[in-house]
């Protein structure tokens, strides 16, 4: 029980932190970051936050619910990855850091599961 109470809590936890914090405000700056947003993998800004946008907000969404959330996890952690390695690779450890943090909470999650408090949960307890 308190196992999945703890995965709540983390679900729940890491999931605000990154809607919040970086998905939303990318959501609501769409037309302003647009033209300007870093282009690690050279996609083109624009295609580059959309895929940010993915892994800030919609992904986190269905972490924070439950719904499929170890493949939800994933698109987070990649963010998080490519944020810490690659936009801010000459930052300082500070800049690094940061999302080097989410991704170890969006790799536990992967790796544990969302628990018995998740729509996964309900969905397959019904099946």
């Amino acid at each position: 029980m308190l196992h999945d109470l703890g995965l709540l809590v983390l679900r729940l936890g890491a999931s605000a932190l990154m809607i919040f914090g970086h998905g939303l405000p990318k959501i609501l700056e769409f037309g302003q970051m647009a033209q300007s947003f870093p282009d690690p993998l050279n996609l083109g800004s624009k295609a580059s936050l959309i895929l940010a946008i993915f892994g800030e907000a919609i992904c986190p969404l269905f972490v924070a619910i439950g719904l499929k959330t170890r493949y939800a996890s994933v698109p987070s952690l990649i963010t998080m990855i490519v944020a810490a390695f690659i936009v801010h690779a000459g930052d300082a450890w500070s800049k690094i850091e940061f999302p080097l943090t989410y991704a170890l909470l969006f790799l536990i999650i992967m790796l544990l599961g969302p628990g018995r408090f998740s729509a996964d949960h309900l969905f397959l307890k019904h099946k």
